[in-house]
């Protein structure tokens, strides 16, 4: 996952609504979104090279997300799948802050990443990068917007994000607050050069990363994912692209709770 938006206790019958966006290479091995044979609790896609996720929700209302943390100068080829950190949650039964504490002692295993978990009562954020202790925090009431770096860093995709994610819960008809946020992740401008960030990918992919959206023939948006936590009911739809930003499909899942 390469950019999170989440509403948290912003809606009073769904404390949780969340709008993200998977940017990969168009050749990695992956199954859409469904319930895993092997945990059927657990609905979410899966990298099928290496076995976890980006993104996930279990039938008792557990959330993970992870992005990766980017700093190409400091990835080793020995590390573990981070995506097996959103798996690991789904599947187990910890509270999200003494997942957090795990993982933070476990964070030198893998590359840089992002982790957002949610428990149902607590949303928490758990990071580690190169040079820098793993840490985590209990996330306040509010809209958070996460993407490759540190929570709060104004990149310009991340603020068109937020912006449009705002305005979209702002709806008080779901249905066209989830085609505005669909809307927000389709968003393919690009930023200026002078707004670009340097993350050392050079300049050309730092154009290339910089909308919300990628429609990139061998790298880009692999899938959009709306997902809607209430009390009563969880919601997820996934809608997915192929190079050039192509649509591929939708994929609407809901669960009684």
């Amino acid at each position: 996952m390469c950019l999170i938006v989440l509403g948290w206790k912003q809606q009073p019958d769904c404390p949780l609504i969340v709008a993200a966006n998977r940017d990969e290479f168009h050749r990695r091995p992956t199954a859409a979104l469904d319930f895993w044979p092997d945990a059927p609790q657990v609905l979410a896609g899966r990298d099928l090279q290496s076995g976890g996720s980006w993104m996930g929700v279990s039938r008792g209302g557990r959330f993970a997300a992870l992005t990766n943390y980017r700093d190409p100068s400091a990835q080793r080829a020995d590390t573990r799948s981070r995506g097996e950190l959103v798996a690991g949650f789904l599947t187990g039964r910890q509270t999200a802050d003494a997942y957090a504490r795990q993982t933070c002692n476990e964070a030198g295993a893998y590359n840089g990443f992002n982790l957002l978990l949610c428990d149902g009562d607590t949303l928490v954020w758990v990071g580690h990068r190169h040079g820098a202790d793993a840490q985590w925090r209990v996330l306040d009431d509010g809209i958070h917007a996460l993407s490759n770096h540190l929570p709060g860093t104004p990149w310009p995709k991340l603020l068109r994000a937020r912006d449009g994610f705002a305005a979209a819960l702002a709806l008080t008809d779901a249905a066209a607050r989830q085609e505005a946020l669909f809307d927000t992740l389709r968003d393919d401008t690009p930023a200026a050069d002078a707004d670009l960030p340097d993350t050392g990918v050079g300049l050309d992919w730092e154009r290339r990363l910089s909308p919300v959206f990628i429609a990139g023939e061998d790298y880009g948006t692999r899938s959009s994912t709306v997902l809607t936590l209430c009390r009563s009911r969880i919601d997820v739809e996934e809608r997915s692209y192929g190079p050039g930003g192509r649509a591929d499909g939708r994929r609407p899942i809901a669960i009684d709770r």
